[in-house]
């Protein structure tokens, strides 16, 4: 028992006095703590009562309970031991066998060696004596004589009632009359009334009757007509009469010769490998075996070598079985991407083979070193139909959003239409039929729990996924940056997103899988996984660490790698819309410096938002109205999409070195275009605010590329705190704005000091208010 269990039990049912000395042995090094019990002088009762000889009855409970447990967990680990190290066991005990039957034959050899010579002594020695007792009576020779005779009645009739017997075969009667035969001749033997010749003649005819017994008992348990009843008695008659591996082998082969009538029998009977043939032929196996096992135990108990011999038969047996499903069953159905059908086949034979495990044969592992590479392909051309057929629908997909089909499998559901309908996502064609083939996968992979693939279904599933995300982002007009990029896309067959709806349904089926669909389908192989956890006997921490190599759900990093792939097609998203913004049909830049430095020519500027920030404002005021209908519960993602956008185009600004080139340059930025780059940003800043998609880093940009721009202003020798408006100015001229662009407010209802920034400018160098001070920061 380690440390950490020892503690638990001091602190947790042990008095303190007690805990601290179990406590104190845990800490020791395990090879300190088994001293005690490798000495010859090792009594458990005084080591019990030592350690226990102040504690209470409550406490010598719990103590007990806890060695029972570990007594369980210590059985479970053996076990575990013995069948990892398990072809190493096998091999071994069957080398045992070999040396055993080698020492038998050795031992007879040297047994008829041993009473040949005895013999040929006895007879020199009766030879010898017979000249010396010339002095004998005539009274004791008839007495000698007259024994001997009887002897010799008695040995014609013996042997005449062994052939009776065997002729007949009465093997129980035979077995009786050869023990009572060698005792009768030993007797007579010890009391030197049986001549050298006669003894071995007698022992002889014995020998002989047993050896044609154990013939004639082999040749009956090879007879393919005997029935099982039959069996155990024969093979415990051979094993009575000295011959137990033959008779073991023997009966091993006498159910292998059954099942193998029965199971062609069945073959006749069925007219395909159909899941009713398979129950059969499943409980057929492993029926046999389990009979083959209880005949065993029944005979030989639990001897070693005759186990071992066992376990190597029934697996023979199994990996025979397991052979024949896969190349008549498996194989086909694994070609064919029919997982459902290799699924129910491994579930029907696992399930017959944990029956055995109560007789102590646990095969499971054998057809599961079979079946696993099968159904891996089996998963594999799966995930590469769901691929394919993503692929061929999103050809034909016109990218708008539905519910799903009825009759279809999502999450999983199995309840009404009714509930269907208010509770299921609204996706386009293809993301519908990934999602349903992703459902139908997973729910077949639910009977093969125990071979352990939720780990590479699982990264097949994120590849797919990776692959249809691939196939949505060649959707989006201009991602492919030249035509030799789409002539070396896999997916360059797709239909093109050409509106915005449409290329927010793409985000709407990435988003929705990802965030909801996937992780809920990928759960359903949990609830198996935390039954499994639960029936696991008490596992020391290691063990539970090692345990920690299957994942049990989805993995906050299997989310997160679906997450990367959705956030690559909205990038795709932001630079088209981005491109669409910043620069013409031909190439040119629209968002530019002269637009800001050659306002300083224009006596009488009018202040409104620059036009490409208005189209900015349009764009994303549309597509958060399209948004608020695709994006119905998922909010979040609109709002990260719009912001995104919206820094994808300000980060442009800020990296232009073309622009700031200009701004810095010869002809640098004038007050008026200062006041007009103010502007437009305080617009960027009100709108993103209104629309709750201002984030902290495009807040901080801004007030970078302002204070750039303030700077620039400065090093021509012009304050520019002098002849920028108060901040509230550019508040209110960046709210009319807004109205006006909603339709909600017009330029003849505004009062103009509101609109000229000349009654509003600072008045002196040093008045700094609160602009100054922000930017200046």
């Amino acid at each position: 028992m380690d440390s950490t269990t020892i503690s638990h039990l001091s602190h947790g049912s042990i008095s303190s006095s007690i805990g601290d000395s179990w406590e104190l042995e845990g800490n020791l090094p395990l090879k300190d703590r088994l001293k005690a019990f490798k000495t010859n002088q090792f009594d458990p009762n005084v080591y019990v009562t030592t350690k226990c000889h102040t504690m209470s009855e409550k406490e010598i409970k719990h103590l007990h309970s806890y060695l029972v447990d570990l007594k369980k967990a210590s059985a479970e680990e053996m076990r575990k031991s013995v069948y990892a190290n398990y072809p190493a066991f096998i091999r071994t005990s069957r080398e045992i066998t070999e040396l055993e039957g080698q020492l038998l034959s050795m031992r007879n050899l040297l047994s008829s060696q041993a009473t040949l010579v005895h013999g040929l002594s006895d007879g020199t020695r009766v030879d010898s004596l017979s000249t010396g007792n010339e002095d004998l009576n005539d009274e004791d020779i008839l007495v000698e004589s007259k024994e001997l005779s009887e002897i010799e009645n008695w040995s014609g009739e013996f042997e005449d009632t062994l052939e009776v017997l065997l002729a007949e075969r009465r093997v129980d009667e035979a077995l009786t009359a050869l023990d009572e035969g060698e005792r009768i001749v030993q007797q007579a033997k010890d009391r030197n009334k049986l001549t050298s010749a006669a003894f071995l003649s007698l022992q002889t005819t014995i020998t002989e009757q047993r050896q044609k017994l154990m013939d004639q008992l082999a040749e009956t348990m090879s007879q393919p007509s005997t029935r099982i009843v039959e069996l155990r008695p024969a093979v415990l008659a051979l094993k009575k009469l000295g011959d137990g591996p033959r008779s073991h082998t023997l009966l091993l082969n006498a159910h292998h010769q059954k099942l193998k009538s029965n199971m062609q029998g069945l073959s006749l009977s069925s007219t395909s490998y159909g899941g009713a043939y398979i129950a059969a032929l499943s409980q057929l196996v492993f029926s046999s075996i389990a009979q083959a096992a209880s005949d065993s135990l029944a005979v030989f108990s639990e001897e070693p070598a005759y186990t071992s011999e066992l376990v190597t038969w029934a697996v023979k047996q199994t990996e025979a079985f397991a052979q024949l499903l896969k190349r008549h069953v498996l194989a086909s159905s694994a070609a064919a991407g029919s997982l459902r059908v290799a699924a129910e086949c491994v579930h029907i034979c696992l399930g017959h083979c944990s029956l055995l495990e109560d007789r102590g044969l646990c095969l499971s592992p054998v057809l599961l070193k079979h079946f696993r590479p099968v159904l891996e392909q089996a998963l594999y051309s799966n995930l590469k139909r769901i691929e394919q057929s993503s692929a061929a629908l999103a050809a034909a997909d016109d990218w708008m959003l539905l519910y799903p089909p009825v009759g279809s499998r999502l999450m999983g559901s199995t309840s009404s239409l009714t509930t269907m309908s208010q509770n299921q996502p609204k996706l386009s064609s293809s993301a519908h039929r990934f999602n349903s083939m992703v459902q139908e996968l997973l729910e077949d992979m639910v009977p093969l729990e125990t071979l352990q693939l939720d780990g590479p279904a699982l990264e097949g599933i994120l590849q797919a996924f990776n692959s249809y995300v691939t196939i949505l982002m060649n959707a989006v007009p201009g991602s492919a940056e030249t035509e030799e990029n789409l002539e070396g896309s896999r997916h360059k067959l797709v239909r093109m997103a050409e509106t915005e709806a449409q290329q927010l349904a793409l985000l709407a089926n990435a988003s929705l899988l990802a965030d909801e669909l996937l992780p809920r389908a990928a759960m359903k192989l949990l609830p198996l996984q935390q039954g499994q956890q639960a029936n696991r006997p008490m596992e020391t921490p290691k063990r539970s660490s090692d345990r920690g190599n299957r994942v049990p759900e989805p993995s906050r990093e299997w989310k997160r790698r679906l997450q990367r792939s959705v956030e690559q097609l909205r990038d795709s998203f932001c630079r088209l819309h981005a491109l669409d913004l910043i620069f013409t049909e031909d190439g040119d830049t629209r968002l530019n410096a002269q637009m800001y430095t050659s306002m300083d020519g224009n006596l009488d500027p009018e202040w409104f938002p620059s036009p490409i920030l208005q189209e900015l404002f349009t764009k994303l005021t549309t597509l958060a109205n399209l948004a608020t209908d695709i994006f119905v519960g998922r909010e979040r993602f609109a709002t990260i999409l719009l912001m995104r956008l919206t820094e994808t185009v300000i980060l442009w600004l800020s990296d232009d070195q073309n622009f700031w080139a200009e701004i810095e340059g010869p002809n640098p930025l004038g007050p008026l275009g200062l006041q007009q780059f103010y502007l437009d940003m305080e617009f960027v800043l009100l709108f993103t605010s209104q629309g709750r998609y201002l984030s902290r880093n495009l807040h901080q940009v801004i007030k970078n590329i302002i204070a750039r721009a303030i700077d620039a202003v400065t090093a021509t020798g012009i304050d520019p705190y002098s002849v920028l408006p108060e901040d509230d100015w550019f508040a209110e001229v960046a709210q009319i704005a807004i109205k006006m662009l909603t339709g909600k407010a017009n330029f003849s209802n505004v009062e103009q000091d509101v609109t000229s920034p000349n009654q509003s400018a600072r008045s002196s160098h040093g008045s700094e208010t609160g602009f100054s001070q922000h930017y200046r920061e």
